[in-house]
Formats: structure tokens, C-alpha cells, sequence
């Protein structure tokens, strides 16, 4: 059996270290850019960012807190996030960060499970809802931007703190076997896990990244980035927080709202961008609302023209100063990094998991192809078991499962590779290619496995389509469930347009069965009512689909679907 790696250097800083080298050596240098409102800004330069961490950790340690004291922190993306984190971190304690979206049962689920003693809450949407999660009695402090104050009037706040306490001076260290996050899992399939991640894997790790992304852009003066994916979740902690706390030369941007995101996105002019396949789809629908993509496909192909207007394009996402742009955390069909790539934008596709630190397989410029994750990044080595999973053995790779020794025993084999649960085959390059998860292969009555996601993602190409998920254990044949795109969904209470829908819908459904060996064809697609969200249950923070939860939501009503003569079904 092959196994593909890459050698890597050895040795790496701990990240800690490299955070109080910023400290001296670029203490006026802007490292976070906070919107406040009113179009107006803030920004913190290293030296301050520490300067209110090292306040703050003060704090945390006159409490009485033991090492390794799990401290929780709730919060949308913001500057204070980052801060929090080093607070957290320059105490001795270990971070507990939770989805801001999260409902209260699994805030509260993951603060007792953790045995979270202090909670800290920033920027939230729905404070009012989530904060009967919080457990009665646990000492609470506020973020700046946070609304918990109006709530609770007496709650200790950030600022307040930092202004009467004195800073940790001295340079300080923590083993490298000392846990610094816990990250749970976003619970598509289950109860949360709690992944444990010490320090010397988020500085091996972060290391590596920041080499790679230097590579693909020559190291510039300064990287720009802006965060808005959740900072609670592995991939943008690691892409975002991590990367830059390692590398100092880059400057985050945060985003304020989903309606400030392109002002946000404009003012950052970031020349790197990380984002999920969802957002990516999200950019090009909002770009042929505005361009129908038979005219700017005729556009693009023009010799004369095409390169002014895909920077236009581009211009208008904000991406135009992209050099280095990323999409993970699910899988990204080949049509749309295709499309991107016809924009200028060399969009690049990886493969990691929260349990190896977001760590694992990467595209880069000599090995890139569209349907392909990539190789095994350096230090990293993967094979497939007999069974067709991806087993990884990588440099991010978690200490194991909090208080649960069972999972974390099964979740390894013998020789200590991590069993992603994913399925895929290896090209004689090295390159990868994801072909679904083991659990979400079905059989239908024709007996023969159908695998989801190859079949999704020629679903999802179409301008049309939001998201789609097959499902159709034990029918007849599979089906697709539709969500279209926000466009299209504001035009289905239109007879004549609903029309329309469902006849190119209709053609959708032939022209992927085309493609399809017999056994995987669909019977129908289904067109949902209710958009998934994240809100409803149907999403996870990072925005896939949690198909056992939409599966039970439909479950009543399949059969009538299928008794139905239509191929498009309107739910």
C-alpha cells in the first residue's frame, strides 16, 4: 500500500514566543483593524494588543485559576476574540471557544463538559436566546461590542478591567504539551466532541502554514486578510489567527455584518482569502445577478476585453488584490474553481480536519487540478485503508478526544494514522480526490452504494441552486433535495417564473443523470420551501449541511414525493 508524504524541515518555534518577538520587534506595526460602527475603525498595533492581553491575564491569574483552567469565549469575530485567546493563553489557561451561533443546550452542553470557570462574550446576534445556556454561577466578562451588559447590567466588562489592572511583565512560556484549545466540533452528526490541541502541535502546524503561504506569495511586506469565517472553528483559527500570531507581517481585518461585507471586504483588500465552498457559490450567484453568465462568459472570452472585465469582476468582490485565495472546510466542485480561475483568481482547494489543526492536504501551483484537493503537505503522510478511507498521520494532529479515551482509541489505528471517515483515491502524483464520507454512502433498492457528494456537486454548479443534498435510502432510486439561490427563491411565488424553475430544473435533472451510472440516476429533485440555515438546524457554523437533521425533517413527506409523477416537486 502506498503512502505519500512530503519531507519538511525539522523544528519550529512555539507560537507563544514567536507572539512576544512581534511584541518588541514590530510593537507600532498594525496587526488587527476593528470596525466600531458608523463606518469607523480601530486599530490595535501589536504592542497594544498585548499590552491589553498581558492586562487581562493578570486579571485572570489573581482569580486563583490552576493551570490549564478551561476559560470559554463566545464571540463573532473581532479584535478582542484574538485578545482573549493571548489572555487566556498568557495565564495558563486553556481556551474553550464556542460557535456563535450556538443554541443554548450545546452552550451549555459544551461549557459543563468542558468544566469551563469563566465565560468571556463579545459581538453576538442572539445573546437574549443563547444566554440560558450559560450555567448558574459561572463568572462572566464582557468584550467591548458585547450587548451582554444590557442584559445584565452588573456583568464585569473588558475595558474596565484592563484600565485598572496591571499588566504580566517578562517574558513568559507554557510546556509544549500544554493544552491551548479545546475545539469542539460543530455536532453534524452528533454530540459535540471536544478535540484537544497542545501547544506544540498549533506551533508546528502554524509554522508550516506560514512557509506555504510564503511560498505562494513570495512573502510580501505585509499580508492582508480579513476574518469573518467563525474564529471558534479549527480553519479560520488556524488559517487566520494562528498563521498571523506566527507570522506577524499580516494585518486582520474584521468584517462588521453581513451587510457591511463588501465595504468590510473593499477596505481590507486582502491578498489573501480563505473561504467555504458555500461563500464561494454565494460570490458568483451575487455576480450573475448582476451579469446573466452566458454574457459574461462571451465577455471573458472576448481577446480584446476579457481581461478588463474579469478584473472589473473581481474589483467588485474586493478580490482584485487577491494573490493567494483558499477554499475549504467541505468540497468545492471543479465547475466553480474553473470559473474562478477564468476570473484571474487561481483559486486553490485543500483538505484538513478539526482533529489534525486544519493540517493535512493542500493544493499548490505545481500540483493543482480542479476536483483535486491537492498532496499531502509537508511532514504530513497519508494512505487509504482497504476499505477506501483517508488515514492521515500529520504534524496538527490532536492529543485525542476530551474525556473520551474510547473515541479517541477508535478514532486511530495501530500505527497511529487518524481515520478522517472520508473516502477518495490517490493519482500516482500524490494528488488527492475526495469522493464522500463513509457514513453518507446509501443504498437504494437496487443495492448498489450511492455516494452524495459528486452528485451534489454538479447540482450545486447550477445558478440556480443554493445547495442541494441526495438522499434515498431504501426508495426505488435516489433524489435531491434543492435549495435554490436567493434570487431565484424571492421569484417562486410567480406562477409564470415558477414555471420557468422548473423547466430548466427539469433539464438540470437530465443532464446530471446523464453523467450518472444507473444505480446513482435521480428519480427527482425536490425544491425545499424553507432555506437551511443555521439557525434552523440544517447548517453547521461553517455552513455544511447536516444532512441527518434535514433528512428527519423531510422523512414524512418523501414517500408522498415519490408517488408523485412530476420530476420537480415543490416541498
Amino acid at each position: 500500500m502506498t503512502t505519500h508524504a512530503t519531507p519538511t524541515a525539522s523544528g519550529y518555534r512555539l507560537i507563544l514566543d514567536c507572539i512576544q518577538e512581534h511584541e518588541i520587534q514590530r510593537a507600532d506595526q498594525v496587526y488587527l483593524t476593528q470596525p466600531v460602527g458608523q463606518g469607523q475603525v480601530r486599530d490595535y498595533t501589536w504592542r497594544e494588543t498585548l499590552d491589553e492581553a498581558r492586562r487581562m491575564a493578570r486579571h485572570l491569574q489573581s482569580r486563583g485559576f490552576e493551570q490549564g483552567t478551561r476559560i470559554g469565549l463566545i464571540s463573532k469575530n473581532c479584535a478582542h476574540f484574538i485578545m482573549a485567546e493571548l489572555a487566556i493563553w498568557l495565564s495558563g489557561g486553556t481556551t474553550v471557544a464556542l460557535f456563535p451561533t450556538e443554541s443554548a443546550d450545546n452552550i451549555r452542553f459544551v461549557l459543563e463538559h468542558s468544566e469551563t470557570r469563566l465565560l468571556f462574550i463579545g459581538k453576538l446576534d442572539n445573546w437574549a436566546r443563547q444566554q440560558s445556556g450559560v450555567p448558574q454561577g459561572l463568572a462572566c466578562i464582557a468584550l467591548p461590542l458585547s450587548d451582554a451588559p444590557a442584559l445584565q447590567p452588573d456583568m464585569p466588562r473588558w475595558e474596565n478591567i484592563v484600565a485598572n489592572t496591571e499588566g504580566l511583565k517578562g517574558r513568559i512560556t507554557r510546556d509544549t504539551k500544554d493544552l491551548a484549545l479545546l475545539a469542539y466540533t460543530s455536532g453534524s452528526t452528533g454530540e459535540p466532541k471536544g478535540v484537544m490541541h497542545n501547544f506544540g502541535v498549533i506551533s508546528d502546524a502554524s509554522e508550516r502554514t506560514v512557509a506555504l503561504i510564503n511560498e505562494r506569495t513570495g512573502n510580501p511586506p505585509e499580508h492582508r486578510v480579513l476574518s469573518y469565517l467563525p474564529l471558534s472553528h479549527v480553519f479560520e483559527r488556524s488559517k487566520i489567527a494562528c498563521w498571523s500570531l506566527v507570522a506577524g507581517n499580516v494585518r486582520v481585518f474584521f468584517s462588521e455584518s453581513l451587510d457591511t461585507f463588501v465595504k468590510d471586504l473593499q477596505r481590507a483588500r486582502p491578498n489573501s482569502f480563505i473561504s467555504v465552498p458555500r461563500l464561494w457559490l454565494k460570490f458568483q450567484h451575487g455576480v450573475f445577478a448582476k451579469i446573466p453568465a452566458a454574457q459574461l462568459d462571451a465577455a471573458l472570452a472576448d481577446p480584446v476585453k476579457g481581461k478588463v472585465v474579469a478584473k472589473q469582476v473581481l474589483a467588485s468582490l474586493g478580490l482584485d488584490a487577491v494573490v493567494s485565495a483558499g477554499s475549504g472546510s467541505a468540497p468545492i466542485s471543479a465547475e466553480l474553481i474553473e470559473w474562478y480561475r477564468k476570473l484571474g483568481l487561481d483559486l486553490m482547494e485543500g483538505y484538513a480536519m478539526t482533529e489534525d489543526f486544519a493540517y493535512s492536504h493542500g493544493s499548490l501551483p505545481q500540483y493543482s487540478k480542479p476536483g483535486y484537493v491537492g498532496r499531502a503537505l509537508p511532514g504530513v503522510q497519508s494512505r487509504l485503508s482497504p476499505e477506501g478511507e483517508i488515514l492521515v498521520k500529520s504534524p496538527g494532529c490532536m492529543v485525542g478526544y476530551y474525556k473520551r479515551p474510547d473515541l479517541t482509541t477508535e478514532a486511530f489505528t495501530d500505527d497511529g494514522y487518524f481515520r478522517t471517515g472520508d473516502c477518495g483515491h490517490f493519482e500516482p502524483n500524490g494528488m488527492l480526490k475526495l469522493t464522500g464520507r463513509i457514513k453518507e454512502l446509501f443504498k437504494t433498492t437496487k443495492g448498489k452504494y450511492v455516494a452524495p457528494v459528486p452528485i451534489e456537486s454538479r447540482l450545486n454548479n447550477h445558478p440556480m441552486v443554493e445547495l442541494s443534498m441526495v438522499c434515498g435510502a431504501g426508495q426505488s432510486a435516489a433524489c435531491a433535495l434543492i435549495q435554490l439561490s436567493d434570487q431565484h427563491q424571492a421569484q417562486r411565488q410567480d406562477p409564470a417564473l415558477q414555471e420557468q424553475i422548473e423547466l430548466e430544473l427539469a433539464r438540470l435533472l437530465e443532464d446530471v443523470n446523464a453523467t450518472l451510472n444507473d444505480h446513482e440516476q435521480l428519480r427527482l429533485l425536490v425544491v425545499m420551501n424553507e432555506p437551511w440555515s443555521i439557525e434552523n438546524g440544517c447548517l453547521t457554523a461553517t455552513m455544511k449541511i447536516k444532512r441527518n437533521a434535514i433528512e428527519a425533517s423531510v422523512h414524512q413527506r418523501l414517500n408522498s414525493w415519490y408517488a408523485q409523477p412530476d420530476q420537480v416537486v415543490w416541498a
